[in-house]
């Protein structure tokens, strides 16, 4: 929970785009590490102390989705570079 709660606070804070992806995909792997941790099942009677499987196969697809979402937001970022010159979020000036 740590890791989120530095995130959201990076993403509120900073105003550097760039820094904004980062702080959105630590937040994630945040998430992924909670959501891994109380994926685990009771002891059973046949498998003791296996990991639901479900949970994992979750975070892997939001491993993949949140690697194509920052290739997205760097493309993005990239191009917002190009026809404003500014990789910032600010106040417009009239443009």
């Amino acid at each position: 929970m740590a890791l989120v709660v530095l995130a959201l606070y990076a993403l509120i804070v900073h105003a550097h785009l760039l820094r904004k992806v980062l702080a959105l995909n630590v937040m994630s792997s945040g998430v992924f590490l909670v959501f891994i941790g109380l994926a685990r099942r009771t002891p059973g009677e046949d498998v003791p102390m296996a990991a639901d499987p479900v949970p994992q196969a979750m975070v892997l697809t939001g491993i993949v989705v949140a690697v194509a979402a920052t290739g997205l937001a760097l493309a993005l970022i990239v191009r917002l570079r190009v026809l404003t010159g500014r990789t910032t979020l600010g106040d417009d000036t009239g443009d």
